[in-house]
């Protein structure tokens, strides 16, 4: 590969942008990362990372800094709103498949800020803070960004684009990449409170899935907080639904208690299943929520954009230096597209579709199966292989 400025630009520095940045950095590679923010911003939407991402993440010290920072959770339970537990799963059961049989919940944020102290132990990395990529135009040998920063506009080049800036991806936007898929009608509202629920809900583990046809939710334990997901009505505007006595309302219809709720952090947010039509033109490649976005039921969008990061970063590494053919870059697409399809949209679909229903006598049927599925080792065993991403990245060749 000619090597016209010999640098590659990372857009965005969230945890899939900085992750690349940092892979390619120790690679040799000189990387400069556009972040919009002037530093880590603190971000509770994702917090999940599944067993065969943290093997993965072992080589490059991002498992030990995780579990440092995170908590173990080796169980996940599905749950009914009035009935209560359901089914439960326990991760030992993939012993044999993973080095890390639970899954570890660690905000994102807490990763990104990781790998940014990495990143500045670098030599030839740039990590630019207050830098929007807002545009890019690329020809065969170069790509062209344009970045807004405090002094104003100014254009950067590139011998590679690593478009890692968002579901709104500016790069994606200015390839003409179509974004594939839909949006759900109704918003998420995500919510953080240190209230311990196991004090009144004993039966409950660190991730818990509740199926109600008025008002599931997904209940999670992380290191600071427990959190918790659920929707809200798409009729109510999303300021609305951002005041205190809404939010109350909400963590009161989880458990009723006589004092209000401490609500560390809320958002709402909009949810997509989208999935861009390439991954690739020509010298940009687009990876995570630029690439693929999903629900959050079976945190597995976080995940599958570190899986696009470590995939993408391989390749062109060996390419860089020579050491593969420039057809080498053509299998990112062809191993992690086909995964964002049938994995992660059809997984995530499925859990909230699962969560949702409706109709009383599928919503009982629901209920049944998965007792009976939880009952039977061998069913549990391939849908926790399958839950964990196991199976999808054996599929793709990502893992043995």
């Amino acid at each position: 590969m000619k090597h016209k400025h010999d640098r590659v630009i990372v857009g965005g520095g969230g945890p899939v942008g900085s992750l690349a940045a940092l892979l390619l950095a120790r690679a040799g590679i000189p990387v400069t990362v556009l972040e919009r923010e002037a530093g880590v911003q603190p971000d509770y939407r994702a917090s999940t990372f599944h067993p065969p991402t943290l093997d993965l993440l072992e080589e490059c010290g991002a498992e030990a800094a995780l579990l440092r920072m995170g908590l173990v959770a080796p169980v996940s339970q599905f749950r009914d709103r009035q009935r209560g537990r359901i089914a439960e799963f326990d991760f030992a059961a993939l012993k044999h498949d993973t080095r890390h049989p639970y899954r570890l919940q660690c905000e994102q944020f807490k990763l990104v800020d990781w790998l940014y102290g990495e990143l500045a132990k670098i030599p030839g990395v740039d990590l630019a803070f207050e830098h929007n990529l807002v545009g890019m135009r690329q020809s065969e040998d170069d790509v062209e960004v344009d970045v807004d920063w405090p002094g104003g506009r100014k254009t950067l080049a590139c011998d590679i684009l690593i478009a890692a800036d968002g579901g709104r991806s500016a790069a994606r936007k200015a390839a003409n990449v179509e974004f594939e898929g839909f949006t759900y009608p109704e918003h998420f509202l995500v919510a953080g409170t240190r209230y311990d629920f196991k004090r009144h809900m004993p039966d409950i583990c660190s991730v818990n899935y509740t199926a109600d046809p008025v008002a599931w939710y997904l209940l999670l334990e992380i290191p600071d907080m427990w959190r918790i997901i659920t929707p809200v009505n798409p009729g109510i505007e999303p300021s609305d639904e951002m005041k205190e006595q809404r939010i109350q309302d909400s963590l009161q219809n989880l458990l009723s208690r006589p004092e209000p709720y401490e609500v560390l952090v809320k958002a709402i947010y909009r949810v997509h299943q989208r999935v861009a039509r390439t991954y690739r033109v020509g010298r940009v490649f687009l990876a995570g929520d630029a690439a693929h976005l999903n629900n959050p039921l079976g945190g597995m969008g976080l995940n599958g954009g570190i899986h696009d990061a470590l995939s993408l970063t391989g390749r062109l590494a060996r390419v860089w230096h020579g050491q593969a053919p420039e057809s080498e870059l053509d299998g990112y697409e062809a191993q992690r597209k086909p995964e964002a399809v049938n994995a992660i949209h059809a997984i995530t679909a499925r859990n909230k579709k699962l969560m949702e229903e409706r109709d009383p006598v599928v919503h009982e049927r629901n209920l049944r199966e998965m007792a009976r599925l939880a009952a039977d080792p061998r069913r549990a065993y391939e849908y926790m292989l399958e839950g964990a991403m196991i199976t999808s990245l054996r599929r793709c060749g990502m893992i043995r």
